[in-house]
């Protein structure tokens, strides 16, 4: 495996995900997958629904700057059906639809985004009896991002909650700092551990690289502190998923070489030394070998849809086959690969095959459990 300070000083401009990436609808394969998996859900309210509000009010953050969030408002006769139709979806989410549970849920607030390919709503859900709230999303439906979904939920330490119906896509809330917001008020903390986050930072840049996740940049990325015995321990988890294996450039799924990472990158170079770089990198495909191996059914179920689905083009298929042939000099693992999904599943083996080696061959006979 390349080192991660390999072309590190690579010019920022060469990592630039496209300015607007296509659609791809759920095809009846990948629909039957999502029923098997529980993972299609017939909901009260879609994704067009949502989009018949009568006007907006621009959000503000903390620092009275806008935001790419509206907050958006409906006719009261809408608003009513909406409401009530938003808490059950939640309680979906959270309780597999029991609706006893959810007589003191509301919605307080509807935000719309008109930044990025999926333009979501952010639905915010409020407990009348403490005044505490939670978000999920609905977004448009997206091949991509299920397939991005799916991998994250399979392959990374993370488990995720989502449902899609028709065109609607139901995501739960990750929470989080921010990466953009983190690297602004948290990097430079005296109690931030540079070198734990420096860990954490290779691991991620490690697991999309294996997964194929694009455009990581700071503002697509969460990062949790998590308090341990002595100091913290950091994780760093995706929570857009758009670009799942869309592009060409064998750069834009690595984090380490955008711009807005920078100084998460000049933290790895600081901090740690290429053998300890080295022995964490091999520690994260170590540990999505041992996933992989537990869910070895179901990833043949969903490599078996994807590898036939179209969710690229072909001239960002053959870039990218070409650019991996190139980074790991094995122009045999990547020419037969026809689709972006054939070329995800040789991607997969060519970044885990030495520890799929070691993993015992009756490992994972029971499959993957949610």
């Amino acid at each position: 495996m390349p080192n991660f300070f390999d072309h590190i000083n690579k010019p920022a401009e060469s990592a630039k995900p496209s300015r607007k990436k296509v659609l791809f609808p759920i095809n009846d394969s990948l629909r039957e997958y999502l029923s098997h998996y529980r993972r299609e859900v017939k909901l009260p309210v879609t994704y067009k629904d949502l989009e018949r509000y009568t006007y907006s009010v621009p959000l503000k953050d903390k620092h009275g700057k806008d935001n790419s969030w509206e907050k958006v408002s409906y006719d009261m006769r809408e608003w009513e059906y909406l409401r009530e139709s938003l808490v059950k979806i939640y309680a979906i989410l959270k309780t597999e639809g029991d609706t006893s549970l959810i007589s003191h849920l509301d919605v307080a607030r509807i935000d719309f985004c008109y930044f990025g390919n999926s333009q979501p709503f952010r639905i915010r859900i409020v407990n009348k009896l403490n005044d505490n709230y939670d978000h999920y999303y609905i977004k448009r439906a997206d091949a991509s991002r299920v397939y991005g979904l799916e991998l994250e939920h399979l392959l990374s330490p993370n488990r995720i909650t989502y449902f899609t119906y028709q065109d609607t896509l139901v995501e739960e809330h990750i929470p989080g700092i921010p990466g953009d917001i983190f690297i602004a008020e948290h990097l430079h903390s005296p109690t931030t551990n540079l070198t734990r986050l420096a860990k954490e930072f290779v691991k991620f840049n490690e697991r999309c690289f294996v997964q194929l996740l694009g455009d990581m940049r700071s503002y697509n990325f969460v990062v949790n502190i998590i308090p341990d015995i002595e100091d913290s321990q950091y994780r760093i988890r995706a929570i857009d998923f758009d670009q799942q294996s869309y592009e060409g450039k064998k750069n834009l799924y690595l984090p380490q070489f955008f711009k807005e990472n920078k100084e998460l990158v000049d933290v790895v170079i600081k901090q740690l030394d290429k053998d300890s770089i080295a022995q964490y990198q091999a520690e994260e495909r170590t540990m999505m070998t041992f996933r992989l191996a537990s869910a070895r059914y179901r990833m043949n179920e969903l490599f078996d849809v994807m590898c036939a689905d179209t969710i690229s083009l072909p001239e960002k298929i053959e870039q990218l086959k070409n650019e991996l042939t190139a980074h790991f000099s094995e122009p045999s693992t990547y020419f037969k690969a026809k689709t972006m999904g054939q070329v995800v599943k040789r991607h997969l083996k060519q970044t885990l095959q030495k520890t799929l080696m070691l993993v015992p061959k009756g490992r994972g006979k029971q499959g993957h459990s949610d």
